[in-house]
């Protein structure tokens, strides 16, 4: 396996004309056909940066390949999901898969960007018992501990769980957070950005409601751009891809009133304050 420890300065872009993806299953199984061509694609579509993070420790290989392949362009976060998959069937994770992947994002913390996609889903065909909760609590704060540790940003799914979430994280001392693809209430949204943590907003903010009036509240300052590809598209059931990015850009825009090149200003700067390590790659000029 290469190890991406050590990156070319390829330091690229200029504001506004890039998108970052802080938020990427790049190496989802939906991509094995034709990944390469759907990177190249996102390039000429004005992607400057994807933020690869894993569910599984099975996803921790292959995003380290791939951060070495496409170096200065994609960038590894690793971290365990709250929902973990045994063959076809879902299922809260447990504390021994958390044993399992520890040791090894502190063995990659060096090249890593952000401990994720790491938080809480509270949805109720995953979780079975309060005991499945506490476990899943349990297994945020260790990987909290590991990116205090090492001074890294969460990348923090919390499906059905915004407030408990968000609550987990200020308990803790969380100050450098994305809430991703956040499906709470406006008001418990609120609640994080007077922490500081920022929300990445996905292309299917086309079909939602929910999402329209979640960037309606939260400040643009507080707001980044993502895709969850290959989740979260503008078409529902329909494959979604980093290039779809500039979507979420536009109707951000659109809600908030603003021109597109504003929102890709300020979204690419908020990015480079939550991950700075990606400043030695990107310059806004």
């Amino acid at each position: 396996m290469l190890l991406p420890r050590f990156y070319k300065d390829t330091s690229i872009g200029k504001s506004p004309k890039m998108f970052i993806d802080v938020h990427c299953h790049i190496t989802a199984e939906e991509f094995n056909e034709d990944r390469d061509a759907v990177l190249t694609k996102a390039k000429e579509d004005a992607v400057t940066a994807i933020l690869a993070v894993s569910e599984s420790v099975a996803d921790f290989k292959e995003i380290l390949d791939l951060s070495a392949k496409y170096p200065g362009f994609i960038f590894p976060c690793l971290g365990l999901h709250p929902v973990q998959k045994d063959g076809e069937e879902s299922r809260s994770v447990t504390e021994k898969e958390l044993n399992e992947a520890v040791p090894i994002i502190e063995q990659y913390a060096d090249c890593l960007f952000a401990i994720g996609e790491v938080g809480l889903d509270f949805t109720p065909r995953f979780v079975k018992s309060s005991d499945d909760k506490e476990v899943q609590r349990t297994v945020l704060r260790r990987q909290i501990e590991l990116a205090k540790k090492y001074d890294l940003p969460l990348n923090v799914h919390s499906r059905s769980a915004g407030k408990p979430t968000i609550q987990l994280l200020k308990e803790n001392g969380v100050t450098k957070a994305v809430l991703h693809a956040f499906d709470g209430r406006p008001a418990a949204a609120m609640e994080g950005v007077q922490c500081g943590y920022f929300f990445s907003i996905p292309p299917s903010i086309a079909r939602s409601n929910q999402k329209s009036k979640l960037v309606e509240r939260v400040p643009l300052e507080n707001m980044l751009l993502e895709t969850d590809s290959p989740a979260l598209g503008p078409e529902k059931q329909v494959r979604n891809t980093p290039s779809n990015i500039r979507i979420s850009c536009e109707y951000i825009a659109s809600v908030k009133k603003v021109d597109v090149d504003t929102v890709k200003r300020i979204t690419t700067e908020n990015a480079l304050k939550l991950f700075p390590k990606l400043r030695k790659f990107i310059k806004v000029v």
